[in-house]
């Protein structure tokens, strides 16, 4: 009798564990459970099509036909109930139960919703989904004002499809810079002086009191925590993420601001895995667990855990370096490794557009940032797989054309 994997979720992480699972396990029975009404599309470039650079044709990337040429079961616009370990079975709405050998949990998050009044008022936006971009980039299409909420990563985004779309918006901050765990202020000058470039202006030190709507509940201004009013037709908010587990509940798989697994993507309960965003998962490079919602950890995560589902025993490891990268500007932007933690850093300003800092833990470096000249950004992350220890070293760490070679490095590292 074959083997039964169910995935759920079709984002890059269930999706590269269905065709991980297919080719590892040929005759094998693998379903794929999600509750969007499209197959697998490319987050990454939905940004593009919100600011109307792209159509929709290049960012989808599977079609249904995909699955079923490799006899991939795909049930969409299907929400899972309940998942109950001891049957080994997967509850659904109305698509009855999928029985399974091994699962995987590969459900993302769903964007967190602002706590003040009208938060869900017409023309208030999230960014997640392909439906989410087709909504925002129509609205911004029509609207001249707007206001973004948010200092991360998809704050923005949103702030540059403001920017293309030629809404005059503002882009209101907590603290005294975008991104200010990743950032110092010189880095972040260079953020906000290209956001004003393109006509989005900063506001600092700030937040979100209310959203004031018109007689049709459709929004119209942002009153900020200091009082200040701004006019928006159109608000995009992106402060962060929460998990899709509900349904997990009960199960006894251990959750921390996500569910934890270890570097396998094991979750504590037998048979079911995890992998993408949703996981806390125990990084052998750290040594200690860790998050991180970039496209290409999500995949190498799918593919390790489909690897692991099929295999007897866990037998490789999740052991990922990863990069994101913004290309909203003249210059461009780059993080990679986990550039907000540490006990050490470095910085250099070269010019008015490029600029770096790294950050070391134990004294070896794991993240950093490059503004303007991102060159660099292999060697930095080989290091970082080294786990070598570095930190003595920052003036040759900093060089413009930095050598890795002019490092000392003890022979064991």
């Amino acid at each position: 009798m074959s083997e039964s994997y169910v995935i759920i979720g079709d984002g890059i992480a269930g999706s590269s564990a269905a065709e991980t699972i297919r080719e590892e396990a040929p005759d094998a029975d693998v379903s794929v459970i999600t509750d969007e009404g499209e197959a697998l599309y490319n987050r990454i470039l939905i940004k593009e099509f919100a600011k109307g650079k792209l159509p929709e044709a290049p960012i989808s990337i599977h079609e249904e036909d995909w699955y079923a040429e490799r006899d991939i079961d795909l049930e969409l616009n299907t929400f899972v109930t309940n998942v109950d370990p001891d049957a080994h079975e997967v509850h659904t709405h109305d698509s009855g139960t999928f029985e399974y050998d091994k699962l995987l949990v590969a459900t993302g998050g769903t964007p967190t919703q602002l706590p003040v009044d009208n938060s869900d008022a017409e023309g208030v936006h999230h960014f997640w989904t392909f439906q989410d971009a087709r909504k925002i980039q129509e609205h911004a299409d029509e609207t001249d004002t707007g206001v973004v909420v948010g200092a991360g990563l998809l704050g923005i985004d949103l702030a540059a499809i403001c920017a293309a779309q030629e809404v005059d918006a503002k882009y209101i901050m907590r603290g005294n810079r975008w991104w200010r765990y990743g950032l110092s202020l010189d880095g972040a000058e260079i953020i906000h002086d290209a956001l004003e470039e393109k006509g989005v202006e900063p506001v600092l030190e700030s937040g979100v009191e209310e959203f004031q709507t018109d007689d049709d509940g459709h929004v119209v201004s942002t009153v900020d925590a200091n009082g200040e009013e701004y006019e928006s037709d159109f608000v995009g908010v992106a402060i962060g993420l929460n998990f899709n587990t509900e349904y997990l509940q009960g199960t006894g798989i251990e959750e921390d601001s996500g569910i934890v697994v270890d570097e396998y993507m094991q979750t504590n309960v037998e048979d079911i895995y995890a992998a993408g965003d949703i996981t806390r998962y125990y990084d052998t490079i750290l040594d200690e667990y860790a998050q991180n919602g970039s496209w290409g950890s999500a995949k190498e995560q799918g593919q390790i855990a489909a690897k692991n589902m099929v295999a007897d025993d866990e037998e490789e490891a999740f052991r990922w370096v990863s990069s994101y990268s913004i290309t909203h500007f003249d210059f461009p932007f780059l993080s990679f490794g986990f550039p907000t933690l540490g006990d050490d850093e470095c910085e250099r300003k070269y010019s008015d557009t490029e600029w770096r800092r790294l950050a070391f833990k134990d004294g070896k470096l794991v993240g950093g940032v490059l503004i303007g000249d991102i060159a660099p950004q292999g060697r930095y992350k080989d290091l970082i797989r080294q786990e070598a220890e570095v930190a003595d070293q920052k003036e040759i760490l900093l060089e413009k054309d930095f050598d890795p070679e002019e490092l000392a490095i003890p022979q064991e590292q």
